[in-house]
């Protein structure tokens, strides 16, 4: 069996019976160490003795296994496989070195220390106690785990491991045990390096071959044999995580001061406040804090997720290892998003002692794959020169059928992991629901372009990456009598109050009901509110009334539809999970950059309507309406629901049942919108700067008629307002031209501001997103009767060689570009999956 200081090639059993006269850990190009994994044993001489001399033979040969067994010792843990251990830590002048001590202590295979170097830091009469107790003391501090002496031997005596950047070397050196790794160290070394990184010793260092205990490293059993997870020092996780105990997130209590006591926790439970880092997007904000939660694409930084269990089963019972390494690479992207995020560049920020180093700089090159496949770094618009992905995750080619968000998004993944991807558009623009205009002076967005809720948001990730600054939308909403009176604040308040009372008794009403006692919103709220006013003995007054209307109008806007259509049971059904929290946000220059920002490179073919999808054999054949055909191995659909709902592309086979049923179990929202340019801006000396104002509608039947305008220049150079028709606003305006429609709003804005006059427009246009034939909606919804489980059922692959993203197969953020966009990163995963 070969010692921690053997190396294959000499005679084995000549090295064990030389007592080495050094235990110092070797530098560069030193005697190769293995702790031999082979079962080898001790074999006596079988020659016979001369007569007469064999009981005298035997005796001797007693002696010298007596003093063989006295002058070497093995490892005593149970699977280890060093028989001859050799002590690194060398801290006491009685050290056993290589040779006898009474008891090993293991930290790994092939990193051991002896008896002695431990009674020299453990035994407070020693010389090593007072540096031992002094890190005991800032351990405890900071950390929570036991401050052994095994954890003191491995946080501050093991000596580093680093890697030869040199591509065609690539060898592993344990450094000796003055040298301090850092960073720049890591990032910059090369064999032979002396530590002012300047002088390179001897001709050519990475001829030295590396030591025979790195290849072990990588063998399954090394890690089950590690007595200590590693904790990281100097982690760049560490300025978002000081809050958290340093060693239950990955990092060493030594190097990473916990700035919160267990005291200052435990008195506020409700306590989560996001460190400060400089130069930090505010809206980046991955980890949660202690006592946080509820918030989107957010990670526990002490916790690993159902996703990576089922991906890392191995940390399933120590995940010290993967937190350490995922808390790192997701710091590190968040820091710098503008470029892709390496092996390589996290490699240099692990910084912990021992052969663990080697163990985790192989791990990291899995946890940064996942991670990248996931869409947790390295997304949204980067551009990338090579694939980020091994071979294994790339499908040959994909077809992504529709290039609005979600293909985008979905293409955008999978052509950065290498994947041959072609996308065809029916249209003759890309986008989809996002389409902006500029003809009014400013970018007015025909569909979406604001963004709810921006921490972790993957469109504050993208403006992020473009240098593009959101407008903050303050919260302020003046409400507007028509008569040009201003609505109290105390009345719109109370309203409010009233208006989420009634939404609160619709959440009591569902719990005991199933899917076939669903009812439709309105009536639900009708009914409420009626029984409320018998009850209580109150009466609204006419003007509280049409508070509540406005309020009604706004819960309309929201589902995309009249409340009479929408279920009861589920029409908030993604409130049961985490949302975008944060700053609502107005995108000044519009979604349309970002989206364009997404395509640059992609195979984009518009003008072709897809007209069937075959997925019968092994390859997919789609075909669009001019007779075009292209094969895959996988298809992405990402049309709009109605197009689904009205069978618009043929699929052979056809459609699973489960399918077909969740898709007609959505509902098709439909809002409009009406953008005016005006010669000035009249609005503001009543206003006063507010971002919008409210117009509480005249009668019921006025519902969601012009019911909120958004300024949309709030630096107050042009006059542009923008307004929503919603609910029986969007068929009562249906057949009307574009010009009566304005004239509509303009009698409302009259109205609103009859103290001044109000000019005729300059410029305008009005959406007909309902006429659209390529969309033909604005938003889905679920319907009465329906369920919020039809948007995942919507998400399921077919086959495995037919998926589907949109805005309605997000389950958790339907309805909103963000929700289009993550479909498509999510689905471009599955796809590198498969």
């Amino acid at each position: 069996m070969l010692s921690d200081a053997d190396y294959s090639g000499n005679g084995s059993g000549a090295r064990r019976a030389r007592k080495r006269s050094s235990g110092e850990s070797p530098g560069d190009g030193q005697t190769l160490r293995s702790s031999g994994r082979q079962n080898t044993t001790r074999v006596k001489r079988s020659n016979n003795p001369p007569p007469g001399q064999s009981k005298r033979k035997a005796t001797e040969t007693e002696e010298e296994d007596e003093q063989a067994e006295k002058k070497y010792r093995k490892c005593e843990k149970a699977g280890c496989s060093a028989i001859y251990p050799v002590c690194f830590a060398s801290a006491s002048d009685r050290c056993a070195k290589n040779g006898y001590t009474s008891r090993w202590y293991h930290l790994s295979c092939g990193e051991h220390f002896c008896n002695e170097c431990f009674d020299h830091s453990y035994r407070s009469h020693k010389d090593g106690y007072e540096t031992f107790a002094s890190w005991r003391k800032v351990w405890t501090s900071n950390g929570k785990s036991e401050p052994s002496l095994k954890a003191f031997m491995a946080d501050q005596q093991l000596p580093f491991w680093v890697q030869c950047t040199k591509p065609d070397c690539r060898k592993w050196r344990q450094l000796t045990k003055e040298i301090q790794l850092t960073a720049s160290l890591a990032a910059a070394y090369r064999c032979g390096m002396k530590v002012n990184n300047v002088k390179i010793e001897g001709p050519d260092q990475c001829s030295q071959p590396e030591d025979l205990r790195v290849a072990e490293v990588s063998e399954s059993w090394w890690h089950s044999m590690l007595i200590l997870p590693p904790l990281l020092k100097e982690s760049p996780a560490g300025a978002f995580l000081s809050a958290y105990y340093p060693d239950c997130v990955g990092m060493s209590p030594s190097g990473s001061p916990c700035n919160v006591s267990a005291a200052e926790l435990r008195a506020e439970p409700c306590r989560a406040v996001q460190p400060q880092i400089p130069g930090l997007c505010p809206y980046f904000q991955p980890f949660y804090q202690p006592n946080e939660c509820g918030k989107a694409l957010c990670v526990r930084p002490d916790m690993m997720e159902l996703d990576e269990l089922y991906e890392f089963p191995e940390f399933s019972r120590d995940p010290t290892m993967y937190l350490a390494l995922r808390n790192l690479i997701l710091a590190s992207w968040h820091k710098n998003c503008k470029e892709v995020l390496t092996a390589e560049k996290c490699a240099q920020h692990i910084i912990v002692r021992g052969l663990v180093r080697v163990c985790c700089v192989q791990e990291l090159d899995r946890v940064l794959h996942f991670m990248t496949r996931k869409g947790l770094i390295n997304t949204g618009v980067l551009a990338v020169k090579q694939p980020l992905l091994p071979e294994r995750y790339r499908s040959k080619k994909v077809i992504v059928i529709g290039a609005g968000a979600a293909g985008l998004a979905a293409a955008r993944q999978l052509q950065n992991f290498g994947t041959q991807v072609v996308l065809l558009e029916a249209r003759d623009r890309i986008g989809g629901r996002v389409w902006d205009d500029g003809s009014l002076g400013v970018t007015v967005g025909r569909g979406a372009q604001i963004v709810n809720g921006c921490v972790n948001n993957p469109i504050a990730l993208m403006c992020e990456q473009m240098g593009i600054r959101m407008h903050k939308l303050g919260e302020r909403c003046d409400l507007f009598q028509e008569g040009g009176r201003a609505t109290d604040p105390a009345i719109d308040k109370r309203m409010d109050f009233h208006f989420n009372a009634i939404l609160d008794v619709v959440s009591d009403w569902r719990n005991d009901k199933s899917q076939s006692q669903d009812a439709p919103l309105g009536e639900k709220v009708q009914e409420i509110k009626k029984n409320f006013l018998q009850e209580s003995g109150m009466q609204f007054s006419d003007l509280e009334e049409k508070v509540l209307q406005f309020h009604l109008s706004n819960l309309e806007f929201a589902c995309g539809s009249t409340l009479d259509q929408v279920s009861a049971r589920f029409w908030d059904h993604n409130e049961f999970f985490a949302q975008f929290s944060g700053d609502h946000t107005l995108l000044t220059k519009g979604y349309s950059v970002l989206l364009h920002k997404l395509a640059e490179g992609l195979d984009i073919r518009t003008n072709c309507p897809v007209q069937a999808i075959d997925y019968s054999a092994d390859a997919v054949k789609v075909t669009s309406s001019n007779g075009s055909q292209w094969t895959a191995q996988k298809v992405l659909v990402t049309v709009p629901l109605t197009l689904l709902q009205k069978n618009a592309i043929r699929f052979n086979p056809p459609l699973p049942e489960r399918k077909l049923k969740a898709i007609h179990s959505l509902g098709a929202g439909i809002i409009e919108k009406i953008a005016l340019q005006f010669p000035n801006r009249f609005w503001d000396s009543k206003i006063q700067g507010a971002d919008y104002f409210g117009h509480i509608p005249p009668c019921p039947e006025k519902r969601g008629m012009f019911s909120v305008f958004y300024d949309l220049d709030p630096q107050g150079k042009q006059a542009v307002l923008m307004s929503i028709m919603s609910g029986d606003a969007v068929s009562a305006v249906g057949d009307l031209e574009d010009s009566e429609v304005v004239d509509e709003c303009l009698k409302v804005l009259r109205e609103l501001f009859t103290e001044q006059e109000v000019p005729d427009p300059l410029n305008y246009f009005v959406t007909r997103w309902s006429k659209d034939v390529w969309s033909q909606m604005s938003y889905s919804f679920v319907k009465t009767g329906g369920s919020g489980e039809a948007y995942d059922i919507l998400a399921e692959d077919v086959q495995g060689k037919v998926f589907f993203a949109g805005e309605a197969t997000n389950r958790h953020f339907p309805q909103t570009v963000t929700g289009a966009y993550l479909s498509g990163v999510r689905e471009a995963s599955k796809m590198a999956a498969v």
